[in-house]
């Protein structure tokens, strides 16, 4: 069964930065597989920030265009997601997912919170 997990969430302030990081724990970045980020804030639905197709086309949700970058590094199956300019907004659990045509994985989701 593979795992993912997710790093580098926390506490920033309006302005700030951070960085997520998705580790998996077997080789499961291949060929035709989507990678992304989603985001649950409390008493919403959790929703797509940005994913990563294998052959690297990329696409995020209108509220972190231009603010937020998506990457991911094949060889050590890791997906990450930069986070620039952060608004209280921005304040949800993050979760990690990787699928493909046979499988559908997620992290537990790493907190972010952003205050003013």
């Amino acid at each position: 069964q593979v795992q993912l997990v997710e790093s580098g969430g926390g506490l920033a302030q309006a302005g700030e930065s951070l960085r997520l990081s998705c580790a998996a724990s077997g080789s499961i970045f291949n060929i035709n597989t989507m990678v992304g980020w989603y985001r649950q804030a409390p008493g919403k639905q959790r929703g797509l920030v940005a994913d990563i197709s294998s052959n690297g086309r990329t696409s995020y949700a209108d509220s972190v265009k231009g603010r937020f970058n998506i990457s991911r590094d094949n060889d050590k199956n890791t997906v990450y997601l930069q986070m620039n300019s952060l608004k209280p907004d921005d304040t949800a659990v993050y979760y990690c997912n990787v699928k493909n045509i046979l499988h559908d994985y997620w992290g537990q989701g790493t907190q972010v919170t952003v205050s003013s």
